[in-house]
């Protein structure tokens, strides 16, 4: 049996750091669980981004996956040189900031990304993976949001979460919470709840540039009060595409289906 992680923690005088957006969890169970929301990762190379003492990223080896972690806290590398040492041809510890790493590189085409991420940076990361070239580099996303944070991703128009991270997660990518967790399961315990989406990538409707489309909805949800004739008069073109498109200009941004801001964004590509 694996050591319990209260113990890991406590032998390496480990503490979860508010700055860097730390919360650990200690249920080994339940990090079995999130280990197994992407499917059978046997033989996978697997991409974590803040480790911490390494609890997920055990669960992680348990599953037969290859892993490449990238640790921004220092204090926490002596407890995944262990790790290391007891899976020497299956883990690999990146001393870095994840938003500074080329992951591709590090962890190859095909990778699935799974993580507890630190909440002051997981937003960030999540649109970074969202961009680029499509199909991406990776098979699939499971990462752990602030609950706030999940819904906006599932969110559907009409909703009080659906915005610019709905649109951003959605005309690509098919999002879902897999797994609601409760604050309790942290240390320290964080204020609110949290949850586990995964996100498989979908196929990239053709004729968008996708910087049109971020334009797009940063312009729409900008002034989400406002009219779109009013929020997106200042791209060129917004408004005789609405026109074209059969979209009334006086509906408001989380009225726009996320389909309907892919044909504008056609339309202005």
């Amino acid at each position: 049996m694996p050591e319990p992680l209260r113990d890991v923690i406590a032998r390496h005088g480990l503490q979860a750091t508010k700055s860097l957006g730390q919360n650990f969890i200690l249920d080994r169970q339940l990090l079995a669980r999130i280990a197994a929301i992407p499917g059978s990762l046997n033989g996978a190379t697997v991409y974590e981004v803040g480790p911490g003492p390494g609890g997920l990223t055990r669960a992680l080896l348990d599953t037969g996956a290859k892993v490449v972690a990238v640790e921004r806290d220092r204090r926490c590398l002596p407890a995944l040189a262990e790790l290391e040492n007891e899976f020497p041809d299956c883990l690999r510890v990146i001393s870095g900031d994840a938003l500074e790493i080329d992951e591709r590189r590090e962890a190859g085409d095909g990778a699935h990304i799974v993580a507890n991420l630190p909440y002051n940076v997981g937003t960030a990361l999540l649109l970074r993976w969202l961009e680029g070239p499509w199909p991406p580099w990776w098979s699939s996303l499971t990462l752990m949001f602030q609950r706030e944070v999940a819904e906006r991703i599932v969110a559907r128009p009409g909703s009080e979460h659906y915005g610019r991270l709905s649109v951003a997660a959605q005309w690509r990518s098919t999002p879902r919470i897999a797994m609601a967790v409760h604050r309790s399961s942290f240390v320290p315990p964080p204020k609110i709840a949290s949850a586990v989406v995964h996100i498989v990538p979908a196929g990239e409707p053709p004729g968008v540039d996708p910087l049109v489309l971020e334009k797009l909805t940063a312009a729409a949800f900008g002034q989400r009060r406002k009219m779109l004739r009013s929020s997106v008069k200042g791209m060129p073109g917004a408004l005789d595409a609405l026109a074209e498109l059969g979209i009334d200009s006086e509906r408001r941004a989380e009225t726009v289906s996320v389909e309907e801001y892919v044909a504008l964004a056609r339309r202005l590509s």
